[in-house]
């Protein structure tokens, strides 16, 4: 939600898994072994034509959408033709790339970058905006950060747990928010539960608030239904 606006500016694309036996199982359980077993690559290209095709539905129905998260694993970087991949799901699906962020976490590949900024530049260049997801969750390279060609900055939830109680995150968070702003990047600030969060991210002009308060992971067809208005 746009703190200015009040306005719905974005949606995220979550995976969840509910197994016939085990029910939920929450992605910090199933992501990790996705990634050591190396499924994540495929199931982070299905994850991404999912998001597409709900999109080119939306649009085929002239529902005004915002923009579309969808993140991505480190490991699909290994993916010598990862932008390619992605272009491709995007045309078969029929959406605009510039619907669609695709979030990147804070430290992943930070190894071998090189590769990474070539990748994030040429995916860019095709219309998609690029964002740090969980930033300050990490480490901060801020020295790559100045290089990475990307349009927002997704602070932590961990410093929103304390936001309003404890000073020292107070002042990281409004550092963050300066200095992302400084950059021309917009900045979301994850894991909001409270009306005095959003408060407070508003008097440090924040852009953007995301988070339990605002509401709650949902199905796309309820989705849908409260938001997305019929017709443009």
């Amino acid at each position: 939600m746009g703190l200015a606006s009040g306005m719905l500016e974005g949606m995220e694309s979550l995976l969840r898994w509910r197994h016939p036996e085990l029910g939920a199982i929450p992605p910090s359980e199933f992501i990790p072994i996705a990634e050591e077993t190396g499924l994540i690559r495929e199931i982070g290209g299905w994850a991404l034509g999912e998001a597409c095709r709900q999109l080119g539905e939306w649009d085929r129905q002239s529902r005004a959408v915002p923009a579309v998260a969808v993140n991505l694993s480190g490991r699909q970087f290994m993916a010598p033709d990862l932008a390619e991949s992605i272009r491709g799901i995007v045309r078969e699906a029929g959406c605009d790339p510039r619907q669609i962020v695709l979030e990147i976490t804070e430290s992943f590949g930070i190894v071998d970058m090189e590769p990474v900024i070539a990748v994030l530049r040429e995916l860019r260049a095709a219309g998609f905006r690029i964002a740090i997801d969980d930033f300050g969750k990490g480490y901060s390279a801020l020295g790559y950060l100045k290089q990475l060609p990307i349009d927002i900055l997704k602070i932590d939830k961990s410093f929103l747990t304390e936001l309003t109680t404890d000073p020292k995150s107070e002042a990281l968070t409004r550092a963050i928010i300066q200095m992302a702003q400084g950059m021309e990047l917009r900045v979301i600030a994850e894991g909001v539960e409270t009306p005095a969060q959003m408060d407070r991210l508003r008097e440090l002009r924040c852009d953007i608030a995301q988070g339990y308060y605002i509401d709650r992971p949902m199905p796309a067809a309820e989705l849908e239904a409260g938001y997305l208005t019929p017709g443009r």
